[in-house]
């Protein structure tokens, strides 16, 4: 008996299984909930959302519009260089100086402008640029002498915390610089960096440069070569550097955007204030590093995001005006600082594990 032969399969049933996709078996089976849990963000995402509704039920007019102006406001000026810092750490480094920066911007403008009679538009050139070089000192520092970045920093710190003393002092015989709504071009300067819109509820303009700052950080981390390059000097720089990445100038340009990002911090404080004072700044380094671990940053480099930092800032921004909302002591505020870090360390350890080996 000859052996039966099965028959051929139709045509059309052919080409339906040559034109089936086939998948990077990797992601099907990868369920939406475990790629929500691989985004860095997501943690801030959620404690933002928590800390909203409960500030909120202590006060309706937390979620109102003059409310949220009012926290927005500080959010803004915490989550402008806590973006930077956050840049900087995922590529594995630290600056502690990056507070006092903002507090050395005000003075040096403020002099320029008020002892020196400089028009204040090129007073802020100036500083922006002294700031940038403070920042290429930084970084080259640190890559040259190969010294942890916290150190050559903190000795930053230290150094432009006395100048901002000792020289204001000297000059002004105060620790303060006053009068700089006297100064040619400081009308103009103000409605760029210091001004309100949405009157009455007036926004402060610092909220519009978080905003884009933010997004331009974003764009940079997820949608360029830089942005690869950041991720990959901050989870493994020679492995990076045997790839062709430029390890040195990745790092050093870092560390220049903070310093300058902060210093144009500094001089939007100053114009809104039309002063500024020789402490503004100090301590503040902490919580733009504290911002950025709680939108998702880890310590060791190499995975975070911008709109986490930025998360995390509207968080403290939240706390510190949801907490005079509330009509409690505002010393409480450095407890829940100290709170959701922890809990956004321990956090943000679980998200990363689950982004670097969970599958659904």
């Amino acid at each position: 008996m000859s052996p039966k032969i099965a028959p051929a399969p139709a045509p059309a049933a052919v080409a339906a299984q040559e034109a089936k996709p086939v998948g990077d078996e990797r992601l099907a089976n990868i369920s939406l909930l475990h790629r929500a849990l691989r985004r860095p963000e997501i943690g801030a995402l959620l404690a933002a959302i928590v800390v909203a509704i409960f500030f909120w039920s202590q006060n309706g007019l937390f979620l109102q519009l003059d409310g949220i102006a009012n926290w927005t406001d500080v959010a803004a000026t915490i989550g402008i260089p806590a973006v930077a810092v956050a840049m900087l750490m995922i590529g594995g480094e630290f600056d502690l100086s990056a507070g006092v920066i903002t507090g050395s911007a005000g003075l040096a403008m403020g002099i320029l402008a008020t002892e020196v009679g400089m028009n204040i538009w090129l007073a802020i050139v100036i500083t922006l640029i002294a700031a940038a070089g403070i920042g290429f000192l930084n970084g080259y520092m640190v890559m040259r002498t190969k010294l942890p970045s916290f150190i050559v920093t903190l000795a930053t710190f230290f150094i432009l915390q006395g100048v901002n003393l000792g020289v204001t002092k000297a000059i002004t015989n105060q620790v303060s610089v006053t009068g700089l709504d006297a100064a040619a071009g400081y009308d103009s300067a103000k409605s760029i960096f210091g001004g309100t819109f949405w009157a009455p509820h007036d926004f402060q303009i610092t909220l519009l440069w978080w905003l884009a700052i933010t997004a331009i950080a974003t764009w940079t981390l997820t949608r360029t070569r830089v942005g690869n390059w950041i991720f990959g000097v901050g989870g493994d720089a020679n492995a990076a550097r045997n790839v062709g990445v430029p390890v040195v100038q990745v790092k050093v340009t870092l560390f220049v955007m903070t310093s300058f990002v902060s210093a144009l911090t500094g001089i939007m404080i100053a114009l809104r204030l039309a002063s500024t004072q020789a402490g503004q700044g100090v301590g503040d380094e902490f919580q733009y590093i504290i911002a950025a671990v709680v939108g998702g940053c880890v310590l060791t480099g190499g995975f975070g995001s911008a709109v986490g930092a930025a998360l995390g800032a509207t968080i403290i921004g939240m706390a510190f005006i949801g907490i005079q909302f509330s009509g409690w002591n505002t010393d409480w505020r450095f407890l829940f600082l100290g709170v959701i870090l922890l809990i956004a360390v321990l956090v943000n350890t679980y998200i990363r594990k689950r982004a670097e080996g969970v599958r659904g």
